[in-house]
């Protein structure tokens, strides 16, 4: 069973319906929680939605059981854990590993190995609630959370921009710019499900960026993403001309079997049940700075 409670420490009424939803509550939720098993509570006694709430009112929601995610199949290979509480759990995600499930990968990837996790280790609620994503090729931190709440405020999060991603990348070229900016529109390109492109009916998309060092003909650079559309700093750089060393999609002179070298080192995010900031970093890989050396 897993709940959540706050008190209701206002002095004029309001709904309880109204104050639930303040704390990151779905109409969705709500649903489920009315007709799949959940409670929702005030001073210990199940309420509707429209119970108006006093000063001082204890209100707990209690919910639903989830089912294990369908058709997804079961991997006991490790991850690498780099923060867990109740609430959410942030996993390593090497190089080559999918993110989720696809027909290419249907059953080696983080979410098979996280569906593992859960099972070994009993949680009170199997079904695995991924909140972004990385290419396949892209190393670093994906969250996850492991209740249907945890996602839902999470998930609002990413939608207002709010939870922050810095990446390192190694790049064609020695850039000459210290600190600069890519503000350019990102869309699919024609004929392929995979490819995007810079067009001018795309979404728009901002890339801020500093180069790090300059050698050997390429330039490490760090990256923050103000917007997070597919592929955004591949097609980004590519476009400026400056493409990801490795790139076999958008850099031309990228070798076979290679993979780009893009790696997400911190994620921030607000953490609402604990009511701080926190803070994830991934190692950045040694080859990057190898690369420039």
């Amino acid at each position: 069973m897993i709940s959540f409670a706050w008190i209701y420490d206002e002095t004029h009424p309001m709904k309880v319906r109204t104050f639930v939803m303040k704390n990151g509550v779905t109409r969705s939720l709500l649903k489920d929680i009315r007709y799949h098993g959940g409670h929702l509570m005030v001073n210990g006694h199940d309420v509707y939605t429209s119970f108006e709430l006093s000063h001082g009112d204890r209100v707990r929601i209690i919910l639903p059981p989830e089912k294990q995610n369908d058709f997804l199949q079961v991997s006991n290979l490790p991850i690498k854990i780099l923060f867990e509480n109740d609430n959410f759990l942030i996993v390593d995600k090497p190089a080559g590993v999918a993110s989720v499930p696809s027909h290419i990968y249907p059953n080696d990837t983080i979410l098979n190995r996280v569906l593992g996790y859960y099972l070994r280790n009993d949680y009170p609620s199997k079904k695995v609630h991924v909140v972004n994503r990385l290419d396949r090729d892209t190393s670093g931190p994906v969250m996850f959370a492991k209740n249907h709440l945890a996602h839902s405020v999470l998930d609002k999060q990413l939608q207002d921009r709010k939870i922050e991603k810095n990446y390192v990348a190694v790049i064609s070229g020695e850039l000459n710019i210290k600190h600069g900016e890519i503000v350019l529109p990102i869309g699919r390109k024609p004929g392929s499900f995979i490819e995007r492109e810079v067009r001018d009916d795309g979404k728009y998309c901002r890339t801020e960026f500093w180069t790090l060092k300059v050698n050997n003909g390429m330039s490490l650079v760090k990256i923050r993403l103000h917007t997070g559309r597919t592929h955004q700093i591949r097609v980004h750089f590519a476009k400026i001309g400056y493409p990801l060393v490795g790139d076999w999609l958008y850099n031309p002179n990228a070798h076979s079997g290679e993979y780009q070298k893009l790696h997400c080192y911190q994620t921030i995010f607000f953490d609402p049940f604990e009511k701080k900031k926190i803070k994830v970093k991934s190692k950045i890989p040694i080859e990057f700075k190898n690369l420039l050396n």
